[in-house]
């Protein structure tokens, strides 16, 4: 079982990482967290590095239920999306898998939330 999704989309990366966070606002997950992996590269070892994002994206609803069902569960949580320029112009953006996340856990009542958080990120994905 793969622990991701992914698609290759012709844009720019700036507008990619907008566009795929309105793709995400549209199946109801919010941008918690944006993280510049680039910059922080450059910033903390002095390495050039291609453009790359870290999308912290959550579904309050459905985090709200695994954090009942688990209250650890917030380590593995938000819900990570990248968006990678693998050349200019070409953009990978990729989505953890939250059913292959979750399996590592012994608890049932998770797999009824990664199941649907599975399926909305694969949708957000595939409809890029």
């Amino acid at each position: 079982m793969s622990y991701y999704f992914s698609k290759e989309i012709d844009m720019p990366f700036d507008a990619a990482i907008e566009h795929v966070t309105k793709a995400l606002a549209e199946k109801g997950f919010g941008v918690l967290t944006t993280i510049d992996v680039k910059a922080t590269m450059k910033k903390k070892l002095d390495v050039d590095f291609k453009p790359y994002t870290i999308l912290g994206a959550c579904n309050p609803p459905f985090a709200h239920k695994a954090l009942t069902a688990e209250d650890k569960i917030g380590a593995m949580l938000p819900c990570n999306v990248i968006v990678i320029e693998q050349a200019p112009g070409k953009v990978e953006v990729s989505a953890v898998d939250p059913v292959a996340s979750m399996a590592a856990i012994d608890n049932p009542a998770l797999a009824e939330v990664a199941g649907p958080v599975r399926e909305l990120l694969k949708d957000v994905v595939a409809g890029l």
